[in-house]
């Protein structure tokens, strides 16, 4: 397993992520096909904020089920966070907010979001 860390365009958010990127998910729902975020899950226990918690702001749409998290300071969605229909807590990674990351090597799959 690799470790990466990732965050928002002025350093206030800022984690740390363990996992292997395998795929990154390219939703086309209301929310992501406007933000443009590549995404990459990952167990909670995989994933370490840094930075103050207070840092973020969250926003809520839909069946209000994922909290998307985003910078105060910047506005940048970095991560989102909730669980999966067995009740496991996620994390979804913007992998375009990840460090030392070759979009041209993730293997790209996109999903009909708007769909669910």
């Amino acid at each position: 397993m690799t470790t990466y860390s990732g965050g928002c365009h002025c350093g206030k958010v800022a984690y740390d992520v363990e996992g292997t990127i395998d795929q990154a998910i390219d939703c086309n729902c209301s929310m992501c096909q406007r933000r443009g975020g590549l995404l990459w899950f990952v167990p909670r226990g995989n994933f370490t904020l840094k930075t103050d918690p207070a840092e973020l702001g969250t926003y809520h749409f839909n069946k209000h089920s994922i909290d998307h998290h985003f910078c105060k300071s910047c506005g940048i969605a970095s991560f989102s966070q909730g669980q999966m229909p067995d009740g496991t807590k996620m994390t979804a990674i913007n992998v375009r907010c990840l460090e030392g990351i070759d979009l041209k090597s993730v293997k790209i799959v996109p999903v009909d979001g708007r769909s669910f």
